[in-house]
């Protein structure tokens, strides 16, 4: 299975062969960013799918690490006003 690189600008994403010099050198030229992921996929579909579910994969864990920070930092006020109102 050939290895994929992946090009992003905007929204547009390219993958191509990691062995494809010229096509990766025309495609920065153009102003596509060069991103660190590399995959084996048998085609570019599949290669795709895969760099698009990494992605999401990240989006998801990057939202539950907030969502979790937020919740802990109001159930620790929540039991701050609530053990203030039992000592008093």
């Amino acid at each position: 299975m050939p290895e994929y690189c992946f090009f992003k600008k905007g929204n547009h994403i390219n993958a191509l062969e990691r062995s494809d010099i010229a096509g990766a050198s025309d495609l920065t030229a153009k102003g596509y960013e060069k991103q660190f992921e590399e995959l084996h996929a048998p085609d570019v579909k599949h290669a795709l799918a895969r760099f698009i579910d990494i992605r999401k994969e990240e989006q998801t864990t990057t939202h539950s690490f907030v969502t979790g920070a937020v919740f802990a930092s109001l159930l620790v006020g929540v039991v701050a006003v609530a053990s203030w109102f039992f000592i008093k």
